[in-house]
């Protein structure tokens, strides 16, 4: 399975922002703790073992009890079961990435991001044999936007889930799936892969009653053997551990204040998500609405109920459960209850984490290491053939449509389309117009301008309709290099953000997950093109 790969910042698909980051430009130095380098894990794992917020162990035995009274309902692989329990040992250490409940695990990058925390973790250990690292899924089960999630892609169509959900997805019901699953069914056939990945969407899906548990089932189908531990965050234990700062948010809004002042910082950037005043939702099974508190009073939006402060701070003591926190608090609640060393992540999410450092050190938690996940295009050894014959590098396929055929038509022309000569020609012939025009009447020398303004845009113009000529003489071999750019790249977008894991699976079976762990290095921070044969 031969691996290529372009760095991030030559791939066109990450943000400015995402591209300083990776190039440590030293003005977001203050937006993070340490760069994600091997070698910068050692200080983070002291300074997380002497800042575990002083309950270590307390804290790693309720997360140990909720995890294996969350595991009890499955047949755990000794390598999950084993890392679970190790979370008990002073020694032991996570890495963290998180991801929607997305149906069928949504689109590619579900996988990437767990086979880059899992890779991450056999390297830690491998340069600190004294410590142990175990791989988290955090399951984003308190999310409540289902419309981000009820669907995935199979080979260009998109295979919806139609139902209302109002609460909290994790603790949806999956009932009405056994029909979406005979739709999808009759789409991707009868062979033995078609047929392994039927029965994983019904043991998952059809077997568990809620999305959370079904979502927990598949990835540790794909994953538990390689140790994944998979976390359900909406549970009253786990938030009892999170009490003191979800009442200083209630009381004091720090979070709005710290993020605040960062995201001044980073006005030359785009803003990945602004906070509110209050950052913590009301959550019940079927209701998920944020906290607002006006005059004294704090109000669940869109809803008659209501709280004193003293009454909220009772609730909270009583029901932690039924606080939720949202995009901003909910990195802290992570790194309050684990013993976390890295959170990996995509684009968008590292780019809302680098608000964050100020907030935490205001919180006294431990910032994590920020490493950007595993990015990966999947190619079949004909189309790697096709790019071959068509003389295209990878850099010329991550490239915009529209520059890729100019450029192309502009390399099979057998003259140059591009009239830069002659534009600066015609410039020094109305320069030495204009001299002479500075030697009579002043109203020569604006007709000089005008002219000088039509003649250089019609040349523009003839040079574009020379381009458009030569593309129509260059239509078939053209038109062969977009149809190969569209297979890679969907609806010109990353593949790896349009299509599901199931449609490789049906080419290469259960060996496509392991080639993908054997060749990602997290570490290496490169877009990888892994051909499939």
């Amino acid at each position: 399975m031969p691996t290529d790969c372009i760095s991030y910042q030559n791939s066109g698909y990450f943000s400015p922002l995402m591209n300083d980051y990776l190039n440590q430009k030293k003005e977001l130095a203050s937006l993070y703790h340490r760069f994600p380098t091997l070698e910068n894990f050692e200080k983070q794992i002291e300074e997380k073992k002497n800042n575990f917020n002083g309950n270590d162990s307390f804290k790693r035995e309720t997360l140990v009890r909720v995890l294996e009274k969350q595991y009890s309902k499955y047949d755990v692989s000794v390598a999950a079961l084993n890392n679970i329990k190790l979370l008990n040992n002073p020694n032991t250490f996570t890495v963290t990435t998180g991801h929607q409940l997305n149906l069928f695990s949504g689109p590619l990058y579900f996988l990437y991001k767990i086979i880059s925390t899992i890779n991450l973790t056999k390297e830690l250990k491998a340069k600190y044999p004294i410590y142990n690292f175990v791989p988290v899924y955090w399951m984003a089960t308190e999310d409540h936007d289902f419309e981000e999630i009820n669907y995935f892609s199979f080979k260009g169509k998109k295979f919806h889930w139609n139902r209302d959900s109002k609460g909290p997805v994790g603790r949806l019901s999956t009932e009405g799936l056994t029909e979406f699953l005979e739709i999808y069914a009759l789409e991707i056939g009868s062979s033995i892969n078609a047929k392994t990945i039927i029965k994983l969407f019904e043991d998952s899906y059809l077997k568990h009653s809620n999305l959370a548990d079904a979502t927990r089932h598949l990835a540790n189908e794909l994953f538990g053997t390689s140790g994944l531990v998979i976390l359900d965050a909406d549970d009253q234990d786990l938030k009892r551990s999170f009490i003191p700062y979800i009442k200083e948010e209630l009381l004091h809004q720090s979070s709005f204040k710290s993020v605040t002042e960062t995201v001044e910082k980073m006005k030359d950037y785009f803003v990945q998500v602004n906070p509110r005043e209050i950052n913590l939702f009301y959550i019940e099974d079927n209701l998920r609405e944020r906290i607002i508190l006006e005059n004294g009073i704090y109000k669940v939006n869109h809803t008659k109920i209501e709280f004193t402060e003293t009454e909220i701070l009772d609730l909270l003591e009583s029901n932690p459960e039924k606080f939720s926190p949202n995009v901003i608090m909910r990195p802290l609640y992570q790194e309050v209850i684990l013993p976390n060393l890295c959170y990996i992540g995509g684009g968008g999410e590292i780019a809302y984490w680098l608000e964050l450092k100020s907030f935490f050190a205001t919180a006294k938690i431990t910032f994590p290491i920020l490493l950007l996940r595993n990015s990966v295009l999947l190619a079949t050894e004909k189309q790697n053939k096709k790019a071959d014959k068509l003389n295209l590098s990878w850099a010329d396929l991550f490239s915009k449509q529209s520059t890729l055929v100019n450029r192309v038509t502009q390399k099979l022309s057998d003259f140059p389309i591009d009239f830069t000569e002659q534009k600066e020609a015609l410039r020094k012939q109305f320069e030495a117009l204009l001299e002479l025009a500075n030697h009579t009447d002043k109203s020569f020398i604006g007709a000089v301008k005008a002219q000088e303004v039509k003649q250089t845009k019609g040349l523009e113009n003839l040079e574009k309709k020379l381009l458009v000529a030569q593309k129509r003489k260059f239509h078939d071999e053209l038109q062969r290099i977009i149809d190969l750019q569209n297979e890679l790249f969907p609806n010109q977008s990353l593949q790896e953000r349009q299509a599901n894991f199931s449609e490789f699976y049906l080419e290469s079976g259960e060996s496509l997950i392991p080639q993908l762990m054997n060749q990602l290095n997290p570490l290496e921070q490169n877009f990888n093109i892994i051909t499939l044969y």
